[in-house]
């Protein structure tokens, strides 16, 4: 079989296949890689999904670690991990913003950038409350409250609605710049 007839088959089992195409949104360690703004129903396995009314009870740094990973739109991470911003960031008051590291694969550094950070916000404790959140139907909290389950913490709660469910409660945002990193 020629390639043209094996893409061909390809394209015709993905459109007649629900689950097939399905499948291709996750990766082999079951992290969402397309189409991150879609709805999402449930909550990463062991991860809490936290209320938006429930979240403004809490006061960030205090009662919790508030953790935004939506990414940084125009924006690009030099060699030397400064962040070069196209556009300012709003994000619930007291968040710490770690562009990227929602994504299903992150782009090299995130990863560990992600994880020291986390690490030294909490202080190395397992146990701190992090809510993690990005936008309303929207994959990248999901991703990144799942990798920090993986990584052994265990107190994560999803904030599925994210800014938009925050704003839709009339809460203020403010501007945030990435966490550790330098905008110019």
């Amino acid at each position: 079989m020629n390639p043209a007839h094996i893409s061909a088959l390809i394209s015709a089992l993905l459109a007649t296949s629900p689950a097939l195409a399905q499948d291709a949104l996750f990766d082999a360690q079951g992290y969402r890689i397309a189409h991150y703004r879609a709805p999402v129903h449930q909550a990463p396995a062991g991860v809490g999904r936290i209320a938006p009314q429930a979240a403004a009870q809490l006061r960030p740094g205090r009662d919790a670690l508030f953790i935004d990973v939506l990414p940084a739109e125009g924006g690009h991470r030099d060699a030397d991990g400064r962040w070069r911003l196209a556009a300012p960031h709003e994000s619930i008051p007291g968040a710490h913003w770690f562009p990227e590291a929602g994504r299903g694969v992150l782009a090299p550094g995130i990863g560990e950038w992600f994880m020291r950070g986390v690490a030294r916000l909490t202080r190395g404790r397992r146990d701190a409350m992090l809510i993690l959140f990005c936008k309303a139907d929207c994959w990248m909290g999901w991703n990144a409250a799942r990798r920090l389950r993986a990584a052994g913490y265990r107190n994560i709660w999803w904030l599925a609605e994210g800014v938009d469910g925050w704003n839709d409660l009339k809460r203020p945002l403010s501007r945030v710049e990435p966490d550790g990193g330098v905008a110019p």
